[in-house]
């Protein structure tokens, strides 16, 4: 299975009730697509685009 998508994850801010900063990783939602009898790992986003792709 590979990994086909160039998408990192995003850092961004926690911000609870009492206001404090603290830094959160938001990873990817990566989902596993077949092409082919090929397994790949795409973003949702990408996947949807194959999808269509394929279909059309």
């Amino acid at each position: 299975m590979k990994k086909i998508t160039n998408k990192k994850t995003n850092k961004a801010n926690n911000r609870p009730n009492c206001l404090k900063v603290t830094k959160k990783a938001q990873k990817v939602n990566l989902q596993t697509v077949t092409i082919n009898g090929f397994k790949f790992r795409t973003s949702a986003r990408e996947a949807r685009a194959i999808k269509k792709a394929m279909s059309a």
